[in-house]
């Protein structure tokens, strides 16, 4: 498929983060973008404030007149049920009907490529990388699974070259891609629904990896893999050491393979990120961004929207927000936030994201949730998913062995929050309560 002759593109599922990026990159080059969501959300705000137009209903009477099948490129979710009367609308009339991860494979193929891929870390690793070689002047367009605070998109630069990706493990997604770069922060067992176990989780990554050659994929310390390793260790090729915490920041040096770069500044809490900097530190590197250059860049970088973002940051209370939603996300938040504020008292608040997932990791949701001082639990976000018989929060509250502990609904939720002597709030989970960050971080204000 040529994209030069497609002059509509139109999104089943235009607000999901990942699609949104795609719809903002589309009308930015001249197209017609329109589309389809279930959900009107902050994100759908945003777009339709840039002049996309965007239903909420499935129906085909909505669907532009003038999106005929001859110019138009359909883009749709995996979320979708085949059900859908507007995809199968599309699918009844031979329109060119693509993934994302599809589309990503075509503007991709024809750049200078960075693929970013991990069960965790990969929309920090890819924004941070963005950043770095947009503000180093090198000719980028970033697709990015978050709303990057520095830009107030998921979409950074505009550039025809070169180009930054999240390789996006579900559905094996990530092997549309045709990168020259390569990272994998991590090969957690996730997404078991997909793969069945974790076995096969690592063979995909592998044949990802495999994309790339072996100088030019870097890998976390510890991975099954063989590449250009990062880590905090000092045995990695690239390392942080001399690690201090300096007015709230990250000061540390950068040991590569050939010199030390000393005193690198960088804002973002817990050792992942830590992680997550050197990744794009290592890749940019690579491509010839300078040391200052680069350590300009992650000096200034604020942070993705919902990955430990910070909405309250006072001495007697805080609030952050954050997208963790595998026990090892969270594991990696309540590492950062006892760090930052030891002797605290934290209250979190948790929304599982699918039933399966709950299901296949309930042992290590209970022990990760469990470090907090105080627990909230939300029901199940569905998303794409049917109930599974007995797999509730309900449930997942018997598994945690800890004193304060409350399953509580949405419309509860702001009231406990209030009503807790704690310190440090924490939201955490990728479904629906994003869209309650607002309204508490605004509850929470008043009760200060």
């Amino acid at each position: 498929m040529n994209l030069n002759q497609i002059h509509n593109v139109y999104f089943i599922g235009i607000g999901g983060i990942g699609m949104s990026a795609l719809a903002r990159y589309f009308q930015y080059i001249g197209k017609n973008v329109a589309g389809y969501d279930k959900t009107e959300t902050q994100l759908t705000d945003e777009l339709q404030a840039l002049g996309l137009t965007i239903h909420f209903e499935d129906n085909i009477n909505q669907i532009p007149k003038d999106f005929y099948s001859e110019n138009t490129l359909v883009v749709v979710t995996p979320a979708v049920p085949a059900s859908h009367s507007e995809w199968n609308y599309f699918v009844e009339r031979n329109y060119a009907i693509k993934k994302r991860a599809e589309v990503l494979g075509l503007i991709t193929k024809d750049t200078y490529c960075f693929a970013v891929a991990g069960t965790h870390g990969k929309t920090t690793t890819s924004s941070i990388l963005g950043h770095i070689l947009y503000e180093s002047g090198v000719d980028v367009t970033a697709f990015l699974g978050g709303i990057v605070e520095n830009y107030n998109s998921n979409l950074i630069g505009s550039g025809k070259t070169v180009t930054v990706v999240e390789a996006d493990e579900f559905d094996r997604s990530f092997l549309h891609l045709h990168p020259n770069v390569s990272c994998i922060t991590s090969m957690d067992a996730d997404h078991l629904d997909i793969y069945g176990d974790a076995a096969h989780i690592e063979e995909s990554f592998r044949e990802f990896a495999a994309k790339t050659d072996r100088d030019h994929l870097y890998v976390i310390k510890g991975l099954p893999l063989v590449g250009i390793s990062i880590g905090v260790t000092p045995d990695a090729n690239f390392s942080a050491q001399n690690i201090r915490i300096e007015n709230g920041y990250y000061v540390f040096d950068v040991k590569t393979p050939n010199e030390v770069v000393q005193n690198v500044k960088f804002g973002l809490p817990g050792h992942h990120n830590l992680t997550n900097a050197l990744l794009a530190f290592a890749m940019a590197k690579s491509y010839g961004v300078s040391n200052e250059n680069i350590s300009t860049a992650l000096a200034s970088f604020k942070g993705v929207r919902r990955r430990f973002s910070f909405q309250i940051r006072q001495e007697n209370r805080v609030y952050i927000d954050d997208y963790a939603h595998h026990p090892t996300e969270i594991n990696a938040v309540h590492q950062a936030v006892r760090e930052l504020y030891p002797g605290k008292k934290i209250i979190a608040a948790f929304q599982p994201h699918l039933f399966s997932r709950t299901k296949d990791f309930a042992d290590g949701f209970a022990m990760s949730l469990s470090q907090f001082d105080e627990i909230l639990l939300l029901d199940i976000y569905p998303a794409r998913e049917l109930p599974m018989e007995g797999i509730t929060s309900s449930w997942l509250l018997t598994k945690m062995e800890h004193p304060n502990k409350k399953l509580v609904n949405k419309k509860e939720l702001i009231a406990a929050f209030k009503n807790s002597d704690a310190t440090v709030f924490i939201t955490i989970g990728a479904g629906d309560i994003g869209e309650m960050v607002k309204d508490i971080k605004n509850a929470l204000y008043e009760e200060n």
